[in-house]
């Protein structure tokens, strides 16, 4: 494994104007590390970060993970310090509550239309819950996937409210989150491998994106998921995380150490980006849609940023190594203007890192 710098650089090419053009989107952005949170836990690995997820407002923070916490932030106790002072917190002093969960998480997703109140989760032992941040209970449980992972939950954008589940055993599942219990399976679309992430479109639609252990991903209508109506061919492992950039074009993650960017209208894959480490984990995958910028982790305890125009990384930033194995694992941007923002990542130590983000003036 390769050392790790305070700042990644992105590798040079033997064409000098492609360089200085690189160079020149390199140096649109600051990003500046303003807080970082540890972990209470004095045991490696219990306290991983898997998910990180803003709600609506873009004020509440949630993340979830291997500790069975859903932990509550306001963007006020994430960003808590004056100037540009690097703030050095822990959960329990970050932290404005959580709710214990039965299981670990493997998905968060706020439900739309619940003014920051609801939050559903999808669990390691196969259930996808509802819970009443404010109240601090659960209000939804199903258990339809025959108590394998659910690696991914979702709820589209329209009402009334339908829910997501993708799990290991093969299957998405699509159901009503006013019926609680069993029969509340609405359809199901069987994949035979397991299904490790799903997006509903977020700017409308009836299209559901899936991303599967087969290496594809696939999009259904909502309406008939018998057979889907595109199949994205292009990754040679698992595909891990789905997000819409925009109507027409979807971004993955996949295993095989790429992200990619595909065309909706005709299939085929835009541009593949590589720069990151990722053979065998989750490493996360948030999309700044007004910025156009991508963010993920990686296996070298790095989080590393893509312009969706270049192929190579504009940005990254190692943090020190604690304990074997340590790496990034879930990132989340904050849905704000295009020219500041928030990018939030998680490590498998139970580490967050909160970094600001701002396009820097234009001169003249």
């Amino acid at each position: 494994m390769k050392n790790l710098s305070d700042e990644f650089h992105p590798a040079t090419s033997l064409d000098p104007q492609k360089d200085e053009e690189q160079h020149s989107l390199r140096c649109e952005w600051d990003f500046n590390l303003r807080t970082v949170i540890s972990s209470n836990s004095t045991t490696a690995g219990t306290d991983a970060v898997g998910v990180i997820e803003f709600d609506q407002s873009q004020t509440i923070l949630a993340t979830g993970g291997i500790a069975r916490k859903i932990r509550i932030y306001s963007l006020t106790s994430l960003l808590p310090h004056h100037a540009n002072a690097l703030s050095l917190l822990d959960h329990a002093n970050a932290c404005d509550y959580y709710i214990s969960t039965p299981a670990k998480l493997s998905s968060l997703r706020w439900k739309p239309g619940s003014g920051s109140r609801v939050i559903g989760s999808g669990d390691y032992d196969g259930v996808v819950m509802e819970h009443d941040v404010e109240r601090k209970v659960a209000i939804f449980e199903r258990d339809e996937h025959g108590g394998r992972r659910v690696w991914s939950v979702d709820y589209s954008h329209w009402q009334p409210v339908v829910g997501a589940s993708g799990s290991d055993d093969g299957t998405m599942q699509l159901w009503d989150p006013r019926c609680d219990g069993g029969g509340s399976v609405a359809t199901t679309a069987v994949l035979k491998k397991a299904v490790c992430c799903v997006e509903f479109n977020p700017f409308g639609g009836s299209i559901i994106a899936v991303g599967c252990a087969d290496r594809r991903v696939y999009g259904y209508d909502v309406r008939m998921v018998t057979h889907p109506v595109m199949v994205l061919d292009g990754h040679k492992k698992t595909v891990t995380y789905v997000r819409f950039v925009d109507n027409a074009t979807l971004a993955s993650a996949s295993i095989d150490g790429r992200l990619s960017l595909w065309n909706l209208e005709d299939c085929e894959m835009i541009r593949s980006y590589k720069g990151h480490v990722n053979r065998r984990n989750f490493v996360g995958l948030s999309v700044w849609r007004t910025g156009g910028l991508l963010g993920c982790g990686s296996e070298n305890n790095q989080v590393v940023v893509y312009d969706k125009r270049w192929g190579e990384p504009i940005w990254g930033h190692g943090s020190e190594q604690v304990g074997d194995h340590v790496f990034v694992n879930s990132v989340c941007w904050r849905q704000v203007d295009e020219d500041e923002c928030t990018l939030v990542t998680g490590g498998s130590n139970g580490v967050l890192q909160v970094f600001e983000v701002k396009r820097k003036p234009m001169h003249s």
